[in-house]
């Protein structure tokens, strides 16, 4: 199954279904489920603006299966639409490139530790 590894807040809020939103430099055609691996890395600004949430923070672990549902290209609107929907998750930067919209996020539990990688990678569920 396809995995993309993100970075700590990020992979949580994902899987709680709080970041519905995932933006990226690159336009992906890709429509379906995928896993979020939760990477060794840590986010420590946005981790102090999330602290509040009391969440787990798992790392190096696959923590979440959602869906893609769309991948557009942002532009001013949509990225103050995006800001202005939760700004403690989405800040009030202005970004440029492509955002995917996220849906039926679902916690999972593999307690395998894996490393993760860079851009879309698989998994085998069944490891």
């Amino acid at each position: 199954m396809k995995v993309i590894t993100l970075k700590q807040p990020w992979a949580s809020l994902v899987a709680e279904g709080i970041k519905i939103w995932e933006f990226r430099s690159w336009k992906y055609n890709y429509r379906g489920e995928i896993l979020i691996h939760a990477g060794a890395g840590v986010d420590k600004e946005a981790m102090k603006k999330v602290e509040l949430l009391n969440l787990e923070y798992p790392q190096k672990k696959i923590i979440a299966k959602v869906t893609i549902e769309d991948c557009l290209e942002l532009n001013d609107d949509l990225n103050k639409e995006i800001c202005f929907s939760n700004p403690m998750v989405y800040g009030n930067k202005n970004r440029s490139g492509f955002v995917w919209k996220l849906k039926d996020a679902k916690k999972i539990d593999i307690d395998n530790t894996i490393s993760g990688k860079q851009g879309i990678w698989n998994y085998d569920l069944d490891e």
